[in-house]
């Protein structure tokens, strides 16, 4: 980090996005500085995939691999093509003038020609200590369907979905391919999902409901075995049977740092321009699930990573700084 002369390309964030931004930058020489952030309660650098134990969906990997193996390989690649590390959080930005000034947890201010905002999306889980202990260790604890739920370890058992919007009800019926029962729980007596949705789901064969229910607790020491549910309305408590638990009640943007300078969808995700990563601050772009409430995926967060690095690039080259990458479609 220097001082007195501004990065070319500086990272925010840990995850698929921000590693393979980090490998564009490199690549093209533009020595780009990565603030992979730092342990905070739940939240590691590699975002949610640190949660992952088995990733079989990810290109070039025929067999399965842990997330955090995934993030330490993608990481190891950036460091190979030259990128910078530095392990804190970015607190505070300055997006009002250029350079941009980006100020860490603990070392001085950096300012920055370019910024890359890769910081993703915090899951929101229930809360509970023995929900977050079997969710670390892979115990059967998840809050995403679409990764895990085709995994060996689900397969022809019963299988509950806390949550009652649109991505509840997609989580659910996702896992009908592979549960011998869906249960959804949720706390009130009627979903909040689009009546679409919904529908799909109470009228499915394999799927059941748990009205005006709660998870009070996840029962299991390596691996979940049940769950008590306690009733919203009475108080009482109730044991039942899972062999997994996916929770599916939202996901937060990581951009509170941000303090509002960026401008956001009505779900507070970043927004940027269609097909592109550029956000309303010219020369900051943001990739990965900080920009994305749909596909939440580790291939869609890469590639996100892969584009914004390349109109990083390409902005530089603009101003002076660096070759420009060949982007336009060509004749011929």
């Amino acid at each position: 980090m220097s001082a007195s002369r501004p990065e070319n390309i500086v990272i925010i964030g840990s995850g698929p996005a921000a590693w393979t931004a980090a490998i564009y930058a490199a690549r093209a020489n533009l020595n780009p500085l990565v603030f992979e952030g730092e342990p905070v309660g739940t939240e590691l650098p590699g975002g949610q995939l640190m949660l992952t134990t088995d990733i079989e969906n990810f290109p070039g990997f025929p067999d399965p691999i842990s997330g955090p193996e995934l993030m330490d390989r993608i990481k190891a690649q950036a460091v190979h093509h030259g990128a910078r590390v530095v392990s804190e959080l970015v607190k505070q930005v300055d997006f009002s003038q250029r350079p941009f000034t980006l100020t860490p947890n603990y070392s001085k201010p950096v300012t920055a020609h370019t910024v890359v905002v890769a910081t993703g999306a915090a899951a929101k889980w229930i809360g509970l200590e023995s929900e977050m202990r079997l969710a670390q260790q892979g115990g059967g604890v998840s809050a995403c369907a679409v990764c895990d739920g085709a995994m060996p370890f689900y397969r022809n058992k019963r299988l509950a979905v806390v949550g009652g919007g649109d991505t509840a009800m997609e989580e659910a019926m996702y896992l009908t391919k592979f549960a011998s029962e869906v249960v959804v729980i949720h706390r009130r007596d009627s979903f909040r999902a689009s009546k679409v949705m919904a529908n799909r789901v109470l009228t499915h064969p394999k799927v059941r409901v748990e009205w005006n229910s709660q998870v009070a607790e996840v029962l299991g020491d390596d691996f979940i075995t049940g769950l008590v549910l306690e009733d919203t309305r009475s108080g009482e408590k109730r044991a039942l049977e899972v062999g997994g638990l996916f929770v599916a009640i939202g996901h937060t943007p990581n951009t509170r740092f941000l303090a509002g300078q960026l401008d956001t969808t009505e779900h507070g995700y970043l927004k940027v321009a269609p097909w592109r990563t550029a956000t309303n601050v010219d020369g900051v772009f943001a990739a990965g699930d900080v920009i994305d409430d749909y596909y939440r995926q580790a291939i869609t967060s890469a590639g996100t990573g892969c584009m914004a690095a390349l109109e990083a690039e390409r902005w530089l080259a603009h101003h002076g700084i660096g070759e420009t990458p060949l982007l336009e479609a060509v004749d011929g």
